[in-house]
């Protein structure tokens, strides 16, 4: 079962200044953001997440974080905890948000496939791209700590009452929030060491599977992890058995879900337009702008753009999809399955998608994943295409840290 379990958590000393000492994940920072990050101060996290990948860049962040904990720049929970994590923030329909969900030790599971199961269960909800590159591996091996957390969706019902119930009680008992903000978006993180709260919390979470909605990569890499450290004589149930996690409850308003669109390359304009015009009816579109995303939603279109930035509706043609999934990620695997030599990347953001289409091929503009998509993936055990969801807005690294150690 998805078993969350409290620990004894590192974090920066309350002195520090959050917002100068954190950073986003490893995953979606450039290397000009981290050099950015890394300047602010000494004691960033990306000195120790993101340090070169070379034996000796692993075994220098190992002894930064070792010095970090020995010099007081962090400190660590005298019992164990879980951290309530709730993130305030504008979404893209400028719709005001709070999402709130708690960080602990996940349980380390094999993923259960399509099976018929008696148990609850961690599960993937999407093919992932492959990755050549052993980094989280290696970092994981040399400073024997989870960094960066993986973000988890129960289905547990009651899960987000549960949790701000806590959180309220913490406060009126005189706890007080770690607090940082940055671009637009409040990262507010709590201990939560009251055993009954840790144990009304965690049982929910046993009741239901976990969905991982970001950091696929980060739960294989523990998986990995796993297996290396029971073949070394680690016990089932040692620390090598479980992740830092976040987790929150799979509801419409507790998840903000964008798209990630396609650029595509490998072929002439010519052969994708030809490729989708088999499968879409293609009509002018206006040059698009952030508004031309609800305008998708709403008509049920998709947007081909061109390397001249002109752009083209693209509406789906009556029967031309039967049998496929109705995610825009899907549909557009199926009309461009037979054209020779198309390779496809992804982008979230329309203004960088947009200022470089003139190196590419073609890019096709997508609808969010919505809700129903995500909860129909767990509850029926299917996958979808890779980068099909883009969750916002990312946690912060360098609130916890979580020793591999008990």
């Amino acid at each position: 079962m998805p078993e969350l379990k409290p620990f004894r958590a590192w974090r920066y000393a309350p002195t520090a200044d959050l917002a100068a000492v954190t950073a986003p994940p490893y995953d979606v920072l450039s290397d000009a953001q981290v050099a950015a990050y890394a300047a602010r101060d000494a004691h960033n996290i990306v000195h120790v997440d993101v340090p070169p990948q070379t034996p000796a860049g692993y075994a220098g962040a190992a002894a930064t974080l070792n010095a970090w904990m020995a010099d007081g720049t962090m400190t660590r929970d005298d019992t164990p905890t879980l951290t309530l994590y709730r993130l305030g923030f504008t979404d893209a329909t400028g719709a005001l948000r709070q999402v709130i969900g708690v960080l602990g030790a996940l349980a380390v599971l094999d993923y259960p496939g399509n099976a018929q199961r008696d148990t609850t269960a961690v599960l993937p909800h999407e093919n992932v791209t492959k990755k050549a590159s052993t980094d989280r591996l290696d970092l994981t091996r040399a400073t024997g700590c989870n960094l960066s957390p993986v973000w988890g969706l129960s289905l547990a019902s009651g899960l987000t009452a549960a949790l701000q119930d806590a959180w309220h009680a913490a406060v009126a008992a005189g706890a007080q929030p770690a607090t940082l903000t940055e671009d637009g978006v409040t990262h507010e993180s709590l201990p939560l060491a009251d055993p009954a709260a840790i144990a009304t919390i965690s049982d929910l979470l046993d009741s239901s599977d976990v969905l991982i909605a970001d950091g696929h990569h980060r739960y294989g890499v523990a998986q990995q992890y796993r297996d290396e450290r029971r073949s070394a004589g680690e016990a089932i149930d040692g620390p090598a058995g479980y992740t830092l996690t976040f987790v929150n409850e799979l509801v419409d308003d507790q998840l903000s879900v964008e798209a990630i669109h396609r650029v595509y390359d490998g072929a002439t304009p010519d052969a994708l337009r030809s490729a989708l015009a088999a499968c879409f009816e293609l009509s002018p579109a206006p040059t698009p702008t952030p508004a031309i995303l609800a305008e998708m939603k709403a008509l049920g279109r998709l947007v081909l753009l061109a390397p001249d930035g002109s752009a083209t509706w693209l509406t789906p043609k009556p029967g031309a999809f039967d049998g496929v999934r109705n995610l825009d990620g899907a549909l557009l695997e199926h009309a461009l399955a037979g054209v020779d030599g198309l390779s496809v990347a992804y982008e979230h953001d329309l203004a960088e998608l947009t200022a470089n289409l003139s190196a590419h091929t073609g890019a096709v503009l997508i609808r969010p994943t919505s809700i129903d998509e995500i909860r129909r993936t767990a509850t029926e055990g299917l996958l979808m295409p890779p980068k099909s969801t883009f969750f916002t807005p990312k946690l912060r690294t360098g609130l916890v840290i979580r020793q591999l150690d008990q």
